[in-house]
């Protein structure tokens, strides 16, 4: 403990509090060692009973995590006070963003004559009994989803506030701090930071081009892994997306470990370019989330959580007691926007223009002799040998990447360039920049 910060407070909140905000101002380092239980009980005159429940509330919000004969000490990377994404190099001004991840917003639907016809329709205020989910936004939902071969003809149906939102629901739902979750490595740096903030423990899975390791999730699996979460398509931030052949490996894998949690995240939806190959469901617990930001626009913050019937009544049970119901608007808003032709179109358009781009600098980056990923989704992934130098020569050239490191936990360097705002006549340039950027000797990395 830093010996320059003394605890304060009677209580657990406040004990919790104090600790808090010493992380967040950096009063303590990652890594730094916290009194036990009993001797801070002693110095601040409560029970042990008390700080042992202030200290179990920071577990539970990632700040803190106990390491067995090394005591409690404050996460080496503590998700209330630094995201992944916060560790990213800020973009010069005047320098080519294409680090953001996001949907290029000139290709987003209009929203406005929707929700002037939402408005239109939804007559005068309702109540809080009657603000629930709306039976006709499951109707559309499940045979959307059945016509892209999503199993859901038995499956429950409910409506969360986005991917993220759902992820986090399902592990609280099954999981307990400690637990053990299969992600991709590399993988989301939302998920990884979600997991922290839940006090789980990721297992990172190797990703090739389609989609989770066979052979890296089952080790994961047996070294005590709850829960798996797979993208089945546009993987962040590789593209990768789960082949027929390769969910039929993992389906067999996973019929082996029944009681594992299988999470599929398709949060990419309608703007991926060939459809989801589904894994589940194949063991006691399983869900399929399809978020609307992407196609729709991120101010639609809506998704909608396909699975068996126990996990879903979880789901639901715990809104019920928290934030209730997704609002009614949004979900009217999202119904209208499946039933406009012209707004399908367009998101159709969109997932073109997004594939076209990306295949045009794939090949681009081929014909320079850099081999890069990205089956679907908005983002290539190029692998490189030192990520610092790549994004600091490809900066200096006039072009902002991400670097890698905000998506991997132990799988090789890369950057992550998003294609979603690129324009044709730019992509010869770029490619010539990223060869020259990351060519060496070792140049020709795998992806894990």
């Amino acid at each position: 403990m830093a010996a320059q910060y003394q605890v304060t407070g009677d209580s657990a909140a406040e004990i919790s509090a104090s600790i808090e905000s010493a992380v967040l101002r950096g009063d303590w380092a990652a890594g730094s060692a916290l009194p036990s239980v009993r001797a801070l009980a002693g110095e601040l005159r409560v029970s042990p009973a008390t700080v042992a429940k202030a200290y179990q509330d920071l577990r539970q919000r990632g700040v803190i995590e106990t390491q067995g004969r090394r005591g409690t000490r404050v996460r080496s990377r503590p998700a209330v006070a630094m995201l992944r994404a916060d560790l990213a190099p800020p973009v010069p001004a005047g320098v080519r963003d294409l680090s953001s991840g996001e949907p290029d917003v000139r290709l987003l639907p209009p929203l406005g004559p929707s929700l002037a016809a939402v408005a239109a329709e939804t007559g005068p205020p309702q109540g809080y009994a009657s603000a629930v989910t709306m039976p006709e936004l499951i109707d559309a939902a499940r045979p959307r989803l059945l016509a892209e071969g999503v199993p859901v003809a038995g499956a429950a149906i409910a409506v969360t506030a986005g991917a993220l939102d759902s992820i986090e629901r399902l592990l609280t739902a099954h999981l307990r701090p400690g637990d053990a979750v299969a992600i991709e490595d590399p993988g989301w740096g939302g998920l990884i930071d979600l997991l922290a903030a839940l006090g789980l423990r990721p297992v990172p899975v190797a990703v090739d081009a389609e989609g989770m390791d066979p052979e890296a999730l089952d080790a994961a699996l047996r070294s005590g892994g709850r829960a798996v979460v797979i993208t089945v398509r546009a993987q962040n931030p590789t593209g990768a997306a789960v082949s027929e052949p390769r969910a039929a490996r993992l389906r067999d894998l996973l019929g082996a470990h029944p009681g594992v949690l299988v999470i599929e995240d398709d949060h990419a939806a309608e703007l991926a370019d060939r459809p989801p190959h589904c894994i589940g469901p194949v063991t006691g617990s399983w869900a399929f989330v399809r978020s609307a930001s992407k196609p729709f626009g991120p101010d639609l913050r809506i998704a909608v959580l396909a699975g068996d019937e126990t996990t879903v009544a979880r789901v639901v049970g715990r809104m019920r007691v928290g934030m209730g119901w997704v609002s009614t608007v949004t979900q009217r808003l999202l119904l209208r926007l499946w039933r406009d032709r012209e707004v399908t179109e367009l998101v159709a358009e969109a997932a073109r223009a997004y594939a076209a781009r990306r295949e045009d600098l794939r090949s681009a980056l081929l014909a320079q002799g850099v081999p890069a990923f990205g089956e679907t989704g908005i983002n290539v992934w190029v692998p490189v040998p030192d990520e610092l130098r790549a994004v600091s020569s490809l900066r200096d050239r006039g072009y902002g990447v991400a670097p890698g490191s905000l998506f991997r936990i132990r799988s090789a360097p890369g950057i992550r360039i998003t294609v979603s705002t690129l324009s044709a006549e730019e992509i010869p340039f770029l490619a010539e920049a990223v060869a020259a950027s990351v060519r060496t000797d070792g140049l020709a990395l795998p992806m894990r």
